[in-house]
């Protein structure tokens, strides 16, 4: 046996399982360079399962359902047959493949302790005798000598055999599970229904100067395509169609060069559901697109059945199956640099893909060596293409890994375009701080108005001073003070209002900013790092119907904000403003930029150094694009008090599982740890699990979270 009974009463006979899951991985690692490497540590994964005390084991697990009486290694027998045939890595992969990758002396330390047990000897006579191979013969292995490609192919095909495994066992105990994965899709099979699809959404246009920019940038992203596959730059201005253009670049070169499937990846959750929202409505089907991150889940947790569609995106959601995927950059990079089976398991399909990261300048500063290196060598080796597309781009050549790098623009006319789309007018009101009652008059002179500031503390105080003199029933807040539900909400409320020429001003942190969909004709922006103010922006006069908005962008009284490379930003954003800023010329983002970067540090955390070392669990704690010193807490809003508790009980007692954790996900508001534990001692938080809380205080409808008494720390968002 590989596995116990299933419920029809069939066993998964072990020879048949390790069969199937080395002609997957082999199929997986193909793209890899390492189809025998990857063939190998299938067929080998569980071959101590060979031995008789682990078939004891397992019909002991078919005698008491539920249970697991003990356990019993069955790794030792195909690592150490690995590495002594030569194949260290295939040894590696054996070992980590339930666990995660550990580091390379925990790999070693564990293998000198476990290599000489007698079921290893047992194990491997009995896989003889059941006619699986022990000797590999020839074996065609990739040998990078870099530490740091050897790293990532080890990261890759890790993916590719878990992935294998997973797929086996479950069609083993859930047939029909793994039958509802099934697709043909490709991403470039796709390209005609992507157009014919774009023209229904689009329908009759004007004919306007602005409309032919667009379709020639749209025809230039079509023309770029082919290329060979490369790391590209798309630079579009805000209102240039980046958002279609883009994937209409993806998926011709797809087709033309042969690449699976595209990727997404955006820096905040309510651009990842704007994004998936558009596509969905040009391919008009459930399953091409996969919107996939942390609220992309909102039934099964209660016991709902699912439809088809439904089940197919939380199973494409485990490995990534599927033609189109629109997630965050969070979800990306944090799988991609993680050492746990269940997030890598979907990376090896990163390699001859797309991968298109919208809004890139949003990347961390901190882990821009990482980031870039790893997407540097997904498309040096492994024929990924990865496309940067940003109004805003970043001068990431002053970055050592992507200082020799040849990116290709897919716009050739940039600065044309820049002027092109020119829609807004800027005042810089620098010279003297602001306090938020000036701000607050601002804010009375025009009904429709959007006021960007850098703290959730500053919100809220220019909150209070704009609904002590307006109608409080068309002001908004938006800030991580509203769980993600609550701000979807609020941003179909404030777009409604918009549409219908309703009074509505709105005070909010950046979660604003950076592709969300809302026009005004006034912003007001607290003086930050140039492409947050330049983002900005791009709420105001949005669709163009004014000759121009206007854009204050001023110093706060208070002057608070994130320290690191936010202030840095900011400060370098006034230093300009006080030269003179041309904001159309993207020459002066450039500028901006390469002065930006140059005082940041790329690798603060030394993720490079611990690659290269191969210590794979130290690379996933470093490399966090959100703070572990946080504490997601559940909020009331939008299903009632009891409805909650049940959730929670669940995930309290064990039996709710990732897909209630996603049901969840819209419903939290996350707080430092000193925050949390504060509202603890006030009695208005409970500690549930680690990292979960439930919210006992109040919630307001438009502030959100309440902490009475208690200004919020200054987090960016």
């Amino acid at each position: 046996m590989a596995h116990t009974a299933n419920d029809a009463g069939r066993r998964n006979l072990l020879v048949d399982h390790l069969e199937a899951v080395a002609e997957l991985a082999r199929e997986f690692a193909d793209p890899l360079g390492a189809a025998d490497e990857g063939f190998l540590a299938g067929l080998w994964h569980d071959l101590g399962k060979f031995a008789d005390e682990f078939q004891r084991y397992l019909r002991r697990c078919e005698e008491a359902p539920g249970t697991r009486p003990g356990s019993v290694d069955h790794k030792a027998a195909g690592a150490r047959l690995a590495v002594e045939c030569g194949l260290p890595i295939v040894g590696w992969l054996v070992h980590a493949h339930h666990g995660g990758l550990r580091s390379r002396q925990d790999f070693l330390a564990w293998l000198r302790q476990h290599a000489d047990s007698p079921r290893v000897a047992e194990a491997w006579s009995r896989a003889a005798q059941e006619g699986i191979p022990l000797d590999p013969g020839p074996v065609n292995r990739a040998s990078p000598t870099d530490p740091l490609d050897a790293e990532l192919l080890i990261r890759l095909l890790f993916s590719a055999l878990v992935d294998a495994d997973s797929l086996d066992t479950e069609a083993h105990y859930r047939p029909e599970i793994a039958a509802a994965r099934k697709h043909a899709l490709s991403a470039g099979d796709l390209l005609e229904r992507f157009l014919e699809g774009r023209r229904a959404l689009l329908g009759d246009r004007s004919g306007s100067v602005l409309d032919e920019r667009r379709e020639r940038i749209f025809g230039d992203c079509l023309k770029a395509a082919e290329h060979p596959p490369g790391i590209f730059r798309l630079t579009v201005p805000t209102g240039g169609g980046k958002t279609l253009s883009a994937m209409a670049f993806a998926l011709r070169h797809a087709r033309l060069h042969g690449l699976r499937r595209v990727v997404v990846a955006v820096p905040y959750i309510t651009i990842t559901e704007q994004t998936a929202a558009v596509y969905r409505q040009v391919f008009g089907e459930d399953t091409v697109v996969l919107e996939h991150h942390s609220g992309s889940v909102e039934s099964f947790a209660d016991g709902e059945e699912q439809d088809s569609a439904g089940l197919w995106h939380r199973l494409a959601a485990e490995n990534w199956d599927a033609p189109i995927i629109v997630t965050t950059t969070v979800q990306l990079f944090e799988s991609l640099f993680s050492n746990k089976r269940g997030r890598l398991r979907k990376a090896h399909r990163l390699a001859r893909s797309v991968i298109i990261l919208d809004e890139a300048q949003a990347l961390p500063p901190v882990l821009l060596e990482p980031t870039l290196d790893m997407l540097v060598r997904l498309s040096r080796d492994y024929s990924t293409t990865v496309v940067l597309s940003t109004a805003t781009q970043p001068a990431f050549d002053v970055i050592p890994a992507f200082a020799e790098v040849e990116a290709r623009e897919i716009v050739p006319s940039v600065a044309d375009d820049f002027r092109a789309f020119s829609r807004v007018r800027y005042r810089w009101q620098l010279d003297s701080a602001v306090s938020w009652e000036e701000v607050a008059s601002w804010v009375t002179e025009h009904e429709r108005c959007l006021v960007v500031v850098n703290t959730r503390a500053q919100a809220l105080e220019l909150l209070e001073q704009v609904v002590g003199v307006v109608d409080a029933d068309g002001v908004f807040h938006l800030s991580t003070l509203l769980c993600g539900r609550h701000r979807r909400d609020a941003l179909e409320r404030i777009r409604s209002r918009l549409t219908a020429g309703l009074p509505c001003r709105v005070v909010s942190t950046q979660v604003v900013e950076a592709g969300v969909d809302l026009d005004f004709p006034v912003v007001f922006r607290a003086v930050g790092p140039l492409d947050s103010v330049i983002q900005a922006a791009g709420r105001c006069n949005r669709e163009g119907r004014l000759d121009a908005g206007e854009v204050v962008v001023f110093r706060p009284g208070d002057g608070g904000m994130a320290r690191g490379p936010y202030t840095q930003g900011a400060q370098i954003t006034e230093a300009l403003a006080a030269d003179g800023l041309d904001l159309d010329d993207p020459a002066t983002i450039d500028e901006y930029f390469r002065r930006w970067l140059n005082g940041v540090g790329p690798d603060a955390r030394a993720i490079q150094d611990a690659r290269r070392h191969f210590d794979f669990p130290q690379v996933a704690r470093r490399f966090r694009m959100i703070s572990d010193d946080t504490v997601d807490v559940a909020v009331p809003y939008g299903i009632t008090p009891e409805q909650l508790d049940v959730v929670l009980g669940r995930l309290a007692t064990g039996s709710g599982g990732r897909d209630t954790l996603r049901w969840l996900q819209p419903y939290l508001v996350s707080l430092r740890r000193f925050e949390f534990d504060d509202a603890v001692r006030r009695g208005l938080a409970t500690p549930l699990t680690e990292g979960l809380g439930r919210w006992d205080g109040p919630y307001d409808p438009v502030r959100g979270l309440v902490i009475e008494g208690f200004v919020p720390t200054d987090l960016v968002l």
